[in-house]
C-alpha cells in the first residue's frame, strides 16, 4: 500500500507536509464550529445538560471526574467503587473514555467536569476535523479546500453531531483518520519497524477512546486494503511480506500494552458476557434517515424525529448529498481508485446498518435486513448496534466528497485526471493517463472550465445545509447546598455510603447521579448508570433493583406512595445495610412530597438539614 502513502514529487502538495496558512485557517473554522455546536452548554454551564440525552450527559460528566479522582487519589482507573455502592463498576467493560479523562484531570479537578465536558466536546469534534483534514491533504487530495470541505464533513457529519448529543466517545475520533493512514503505509519497503510501532501506539491508545469506533475502523481497514489488492494485484503481493510484518509488530505491541485492562474488561469485577436479550440488534438505519436532514444542521427539522427519529441518526445526509455522492461514484469510477473503494464502502455498510429488518420511514417491514441472519451470541458482533455501521458510510462519503471537490478543481486547470498521489492506487488514473496535448486540446480544455464552478457549486450547496445548529440544553436542578458545601462530612464516615433519593439508574435519578459527579466522587453512591453484570453474568443497564428502589421508582412513576407493611420497612433496613448506608438524603424534586412520603413510611421522620430531608440511618445498619 506505499504507492498510497507517497505520492510523486510532480504530484504532490507542493508544502512538503509543511503547516501552512491555509491549515491553519482550516483549523481554526474547525474550532470555531466547535464552539458553535456547544454554545447553549456555555450559557449556564454548570445548570445545563444535554436535552436529548441528559442521562448520558451526566453519565460523561461522572466520568470526567472518575479520571480526576483517580489521579488525585492514585487508584485503580479500571474500576470504580464510588458507584453502584457496595459492588462497583468495571469501567473497561462500559464506555469510559479513560484515554480522555486522565489526561484532563487537572483541569477537572481546577474547573469542573461540567466545563471541561463542555470544553472537550467542541474540542473532539474540531480535532476530528482537523486531523481528517490533514490526512486528506497530505495523502490524497492537492486542493486544501476539498481537504477542508472532506475534514469539515467527518468532524461534523448529522450522525457525528447527534452523538454530541450527550456522547462525547462517539465524537472522539481524532484517532482514527491518523489509523487509516498508517494502516495504508505498511506496505513501505524499509520502515515496517517504523510504521508497525506507530499503528501499535494508536491502536492502544483508541482502545481506551471508543473501542467500538475502533472495530468499525478496523472492518472498513480490511475493505480497503483487500479492494487494493484485488486492483493492484501485483504491487500488494510484492508489499505483502514488508505490509504483515508491520501489521504483526503493531498488533502485538498494541496487545502488549491493553493486556492487562482487556483482561479486566472481560474478567475483571463487575465484567458480563453480552447484553440481556441481545438488545442493540434490532437497532437499524432506517432507509429514509439517509436522504433526511438531521434536526440539528440549518435544514432540519426536530418533528421529523418523531417519525423516522426513533434509534439512533448516524446518517441523515439530506438527499443534496446522497446524489452528489452518487454523481462523484459514477463520474470518478473509472479514473479514481479510492472512489471506487470508497464506494464499495458505502455499499456495504449501508445494507450492513439496516439491521433484522428494514425500516422505512419509521415502519417496520416484513423484509428482512442482513442481521436477522446473525446469530445474537456471537462473540463482539453481540454488542454491536447495526445502525452504527452507518459511521462507516459517513467516513467514505466524506473522502468522496473531498475527491469530488479535488476533481473539479483540477479539471477546471485542465490538469491530468490523476489523483493527489498521482497513482492508480489512491487517487489516480488509469495507469498510463496523461494530459491532452492533440490539436483538441484547447477546445477539451475549454468544454472543462465549466466543470469546475459546476463541481463546487454542486458539493458546497450539499454541504452547506448540514452546518450544525447549536445542540440543544435543558436546564436542571443544580445539588442540593446540603451537598455542595459539604455539610454532609458528618454524616458519612468512612466506608459508609450516602443514599441519594431517587437512588441513581438509566432510568431515574439524573440530579442524584450528578450529586456524585459535581463533588468529584468525594461520597460513593449506590445504584447508577452503567452496564455491570445481571442474571447469568449478561449484562444489565443500571444495578439490579432491590425492593426499596423499586419501591421509589414505583412512587415516582406514580406520583403517589404505596401502603407500606412490615415487610416493606424489614426489606428496606436489608437493602440499607446491603449499601453499607450512613444517611439517606432527598432534595428539591417534582415528587419531593411523594418521596418524602414514601421514606417517611419507611424509615421514620425526617431531619430538615439546610436544603435537604435527611435520614440518618446509622443506628438502623
Amino acid at each position: 500500500m506505499s504507492a498510497a502513502a507517497d505520492p510523486p514529487a510532480d504530484t504532490r502538495p507542493t508544502t512538503n507536509g509543511r503547516f501552512v496558512r491555509a491549515d491553519a485557517l482550516a483549523i481554526g473554522a474547525y474550532v470555531l464550529l466547535g464552539v458553535l455546536v456547544c454554545l447553549n452548554y456555555w450559557g449556564d454551564i454548570e445548570n445545563r445538560v444535554s436535552s436529548h440525552l441528559p442521562t448520558d450527559h451526566s453519565w460523561f460528566e461522572w466520568l470526567f471526574s472518575h479520571g480526576a479522582y483517580s489521579v488525585r487519589h492514585l487508584e485503580n482507573p479500571l474500576f470504580s467503587e464510588r458507584q453502584n455502592a457496595p459492588d462497583g463498576v468495571n469501567l473497561m467493560a462500559n464506555t469510559s473514555l479513560l484515554g480522555v479523562t486522565l489526561p484532563l484531570a487537572p483541569l477537572t479537578l481546577l474547573l469542573g467536569p461540567q466545563v471541561v465536558y463542555a470544553l472537550y466536546l467542541g474540542g473532539a469534534l474540531a480535532a476530528t476535523a482537523a486531523t481528517s483534514y490533514w490526512v486528506l491533504s497530505r495523502r490524497l487530495v492537492r486542493s486544501r479546500a476539498a481537504a477542508f470541505v472532506g475534514g469539515a464533513f467527518l468532524g461534523f457529519a448529522p450522525g457525528i453531531v447527534h452523538h454530541a448529543n450527550g456522547q462525547p466517545n462517539f465524537v472522539s475520533n481524532f484517532l482514527l483518520p491518523l489509523i487509516v493512514a498508517r494502516v495504508l503505509r505498511l506496505g513501505e519497503p524499509g520502515r515496517w519497524r517504523r510504521n508497525g510501532v506507530a499503528l501499535g501506539l494508536l491502536v492502544a491508545y483508541q482502545i481506551f477512546v471508543n473501542e467500538e469506533m475502533l472495530l468499525l475502523t478496523a472492518l472498513a481497514c480490511l475493505v480497503v486494503v483487500v479492494g487494493y489488492a484485488v486492483a493492484r494485484w501485483r504491487s500488494a503481493r510484492a508489499q505483502a511480506g514488508t505490509f504483515l510484518a508491520a501489521l504483526g509488530l503493531g498488533g502485538g505491541l498494541a496487545l502488549l500494552l491493553t493486556a492487562y485492562p482487556i483482561w479486566f474488561q472481560f474478567n475483571g469485577p463487575q465484567s458480563y458476557r453480552g447484553l440481556q436479550g441481545g438488545v442493540f440488534h434490532s437497532w437499524g438505519e432506517d432507509l429514509a434517515a439517509f436522504v433526511t436532514f438531521a434536526r440539528d444542521t440549518l435544514a432540519g427539522d426536530p418533528a421529523v424525529e418523531k417519525t423516522i427519529g426513533l434509534t439512533e441518526q448516524n446518517t441523515w445526509f439530506g438527499w443534496p448529498v446522497v446524489l452528489v455522492t452518487l454523481a462523484a461514484i459514477v463520474l470518478l469510477w473509472r479514473r479514481s481508485l479510492a472512489a471506487r473503494i470508497a464506494a464499495v464502502l458505502v455499499a456495504l455498510f449501508t445494507v450492513a446498518s439496516l439491521g433484522p429488518r428494514i425500516r422505512l420511514n419509521g415502519v417496520e417491514t416484513e423484509i428482512y435486513g442482513p442481521w436477522h441472519y446473525v446469530p445474537d451470541d456471537l462473540p463482539l458482533v453481540e454488542m454491536m448496534m447495526p445502525t452504527r455501521l452507518a459511521l462507516v458510510v459517513t467516513g467514505a462519503v466524506g473522502v468522496l466528497l473531498a475527491l469530488a471537490w479535488d476533481a473539479a478543481d483540477r479539471s477546471g486547470r485542465g490538469a491530468p485526471a490523476t489523483g493527489a498521489d498521482g497513482q492508480p492506487a489512491v487517487a489516480g488514473t488509469t495507469p498510463g493517463a496523461t494530459a491532452d496535448t492533440g490539436p483538441g486540446a484547447a477546445t477539451a480544455g475549454s468544454r472543462r472550465r465549466w466543470v469546475r464552478p459546476v463541481g463546487y457549486a454542486a458539493v458546497a450547496l450539499a454541504v452547506l445545509p448540514l452546518v450544525p445548529r447549536p445542540l440543544p440544553a435543558q436546564q436542571i436542578d443544580p445539588p442540593p447546598a446540603f451537598i455542595t458545601s459539604g455539610a454532609w462530612r458528618p454524616y458519612v464516615p468512612d466506608g459508609r455510603t450516602l443514599v441519594p433519593v431517587p437512588i441513581p439508574s438509566n432510568v431515574h435519578g439524573l440530579s442524584t447521579l450528578r450529586w456524585s459527579a459535581l463533588t468529584q466522587h468525594e461520597f460513593p453512591v449506590p445504584g447508577g448508570y452503567f452496564i455491570g453484570p445481571g442474571p447469568n453474568d449478561e449484562g444489565i443497564f443500571g444495578a439490579p433493583n432491590r425492593p426499596t428502589s423499586t419501591l421509589i421508582y414505583s412512587t415516582m412513576d406514580k406520583g403517589a406512595a404505596p401502603e407500606l407493611t412490615d415487610e416493606d420497612r424489614r426489606r428496606a433496613v436489608e437493602d440499607l445495610r446491603y449499601w453499607r448506608a450512613s444517611v439517606v438524603v432527598l432534595g428539591a424534586h417534582p415528587r419531593e412530597a411523594a418521596l418524602r412520603e414514601l421514606m417517611t413510611g419507611l424509615l421514620g421522620e425526617p431531619r430538615r438539614v439546610d436544603d435537604v430531608w435527611l435520614w440518618d440511618v446509622r443506628p438502623l445498619v
